[in-house]
This record gives structure tokens, C-alpha cells and sequence, in this order.
């Protein structure tokens, strides 16, 4: 357990909230956040979803059943609506959208405040270290299963 327990964001009833400031390095030279910082902010985001609840990145990579696995992102649709600058404050949203087989989906939405800056539909695939498409072990899909949405429960 971490001395700092806030660290990976928390989870709520609707999945993941991981806070994040925006500092230079996340900018443009006009104090803008650069697109692709966002990119980053989710990925945080997603691997602190997955931690928290009991799916660690090294744990996938040293295997288990004889396989090494990872996380690989299949696709990224993004939605940008208003930006965000220097010194904000913002939240990162993930939950699950679903899962079957190789296939994580999950909606992430960046906001400050109440409004929503950026949306995301990531599509993750869980691979083996020869880069195939593998099912999630049996006991980290039965953690995933736990945050489905409410209505797939």
C-alpha cells in the first residue's frame, strides 16, 4: 500500500476519477494544453482505473498460465469541445463500457469543473508478448467484472 493513497484518483459508483493540473510542459507556447497531453492524461488515467482495482501492469507481465501480457490500444476516438489551460485543475472519468474476450472498451471524459472538455472511446486489447490478440486470465476478467456499468450487473 502507498503512503500517498489519492495518488491513483478513487473510485466511485460510476468507475474512476484521477485529478490532474495542468502544468507548462502539458502546453502550447499560448498556455493552451497541447492535444496530445491529453492523450497522456488518460492513459494515466486508465492504468490508475486498472490498479485500483487489483490489475497491475507488472502482474500482466509476468504472466500467468505461462503467458506475459499487456494492455495495447486498439483504438482512440477523441472529442474536443473547449480547452483547457495552464494551472486548471481537471478530472479524468474512466468507466467500463464493456468487455469480451481481448477486448476492454471504456469511456473516458476529461472535465473542470462541470464542464466537459474532452471525450474519449478507447478500445484496449490484451495481448501476449508476441503481440496476439489473448483472453484476460479468468480471475483479473472477474475484477474487471465488478465495474461493469449497472445495467450490464
Amino acid at each position: 500500500m502507498s503512503d500517498w493513497p489519492d495518488l491513483a484518483g478513487r473510485l466511485d459508483d460510476s468507475g474512476h476519477v484521477l485529478p490532474v493540473r495542468v502544468y507548462y510542459e502539458d502546453t502550447d507556447f499560448t498556455g493552451i494544453v497541447y492535444h496530445g497531453a491529453y492523450v497522456r492524461f488518460f492513459e494515466r488515467a486508465r492504468s490508475d482505473f486498472l490498479r485500483l482495482i487489483g490489475i497491475h501492469h507488472s502482474e500482466l507481465a509476468e504472466g500467468g498460465d505461462g503467458l506475459s501480457l499487456a494492455f495495447a490500444v486498439r483504438t482512440m476516438t477523441l472529442d474536443f469541445q473547449k480547452p483547457a489551460k495552464i494551472d486548471d485543475v481537471l478530472e479524468v472519468r474512466t468507466s467500463l463500457a464493456d468487455y469480451k474476450g481481448a477486448r476492454i472498451k471504456l469511456d473516458q471524459l476529461i472535465y473542470r469543473g462541470e464542464d466537459l472538455l474532452v471525450s474519449a472511446a478507447v478500445t484496449v486489447a490484451v495481448i501476449s508478448s508476441e503481440g496476439k490478440p489473448t483472453r484476460l486470465p479468468t480471475p483479473l476478467a472477474d475484477k474487471l467484472g465488478r465495474h461493469r456499468p449497472s445495467e450490464q450487473n
